[in-house]
């Protein structure tokens, strides 16, 4: 199976499977001399976890941080990063139905048809649970995107039929943990787990919307023409379990919109050339512009029902399944992470690209 590696200069391999021994990756490409907070990385791991609150999975696992090579006395060596988090909480019998049938939207029927042979304890490599590596390593971009006072901060702006009515500039960043939704808006967080629930009653799921925004990008990342900063970002978000679709700036509201009221028009701020809107979402050409890059990324709901659905077996046998074991009701709070992780992965990459350019 190939396409386990991400990024160009910077590198990660993830390997594991939901209900393998471990989760792991190896990150290449990082600079030395780098300081390390391994309490900033399990952070970002402690927000993805399973089982932090009533409205996610309620899977126990702890997913502790080991660093197995390339860090010395709290500082990066310039060598690769392996790293690895166990499995500790498994109930491989929740499974065992599920070991000739193909789940609805899930990706059972293409592994078995592709591969011939598939891991169906929990979906395998297929699992969420394969994200943790990205949190990982994106937690260590971050750690090197801090060192050019590169921010990046997502969060929900809707799960089902709840929207966020807010602009993200308009919007207290500040609030979005103290939400179990991760949604910076009081309000709107209240009714959202209202849905949740609800929606958990009747043994469906929903989908939602992450919006990422990434401030100080200098000007200058990404390439002109196949590795456009924002067709790295849309890869590295589409490549995210459960997503489906993808939209950067003005997005796809700019297909109603006349050119005369689209263009970003320049403007001198402060002695520096900028933009008086901010359309094109903080990309032009495929190239940084200096201003925020902001965009939204679209989750479907989640394939696991806990009510029964029909579906057909390795033998073509039309089945019913049934809706056991522990999943989430909506993915979408615990994805903030993922979404933060994907990000600061692709801009650290194109910083280092960047660097190595002008040398």
């Amino acid at each position: 199976m190939s396409g386990n590696t991400f990024g160009n200069i910077l590198r990660l391999t993830s390997f594991g499977e939901s209900h393998g021994k471990a989760i792991g990756g190896i990150l290449d490409g990082f600079p030395a001399g780098i300081k390390i907070d391994i309490k900033k990385i399990q952070y970002q791991l402690n927000r993805r976890r399973p089982g932090q609150s009533k409205l996610v999975s309620p899977r126990k696992e702890p997913d502790e941080l080991e660093i197995l090579s390339g860090i010395y006395d709290g500082y990066s060596t310039g060598t690769p990063i392996a790293f690895l988090i166990r499995n500790t909480d498994q109930k491989i019998k929740d499974y065992d139905h599920l070991k000739n049938t193909f789940r609805p939207s899930h990706a059972d029927f293409v592994y078995h048809e592709k591969y011939g042979h598939r891991d169906h304890r929990g979906g395998g490599r297929s699992s969420a649970r394969e994200t943790i590596a990205r949190v990982v390593a994106g937690a260590f971009a971050a750690i090197l995107l801090e060192k050019f006072d590169v921010g990046i901060t997502s969060f929900v702006s809707g799960i089902g039929e709840v929207q966020l009515a807010r602009d993200y500039e308009t919007t207290d960043h500040s609030l979005i943990e103290a939400s179990p939704v991760r949604c910076p808006d009081g309000t709107t967080s209240e009714r959202m787990i209202e849905l949740i629930e609800h929606t958990a009653k009747k043994g469906d799921t929903l989908g939602g919307m992450i919006k990422c925004v990434i401030t100080n990008a200098p000007i200058g990342l990404g390439e002109p023409v196949f590795d456009k900063l924002h067709a790295d970002l849309a890869k590295a978000m589409m490549s995210i379990n459960a997503v489906k679709g993808f939209e950067i700036g003005s997005g796809f509201a700019a297909t109603r919109m006349k050119g005369s009221d689209h263009n970003d028009l320049f403007d001198m701020q402060n002695g520096k050339l900028t933009t008086a809107t901010n359309f094109s979402g903080g990309i032009q050409g495929g190239i940084s512009n200096g201003t925020n890059i902001y965009f939204n990324v679209a989750f479907k709901p989640v394939a696991t029902l806990m009510k029964d659905q029909l579906t057909f077996n390795e033998r073509g046998e039309k089945v019913t399944l049934k809706g056991k074991g522990r999943h989430d009701v909506c993915v979408v709070p615990r994805a903030v992470p993922i979404v933060d992780a994907m990000a600061g992965l692709v801009l650290a990459d194109h910083y280092l690209r960047n660097l190595s350019a002008t040398i």
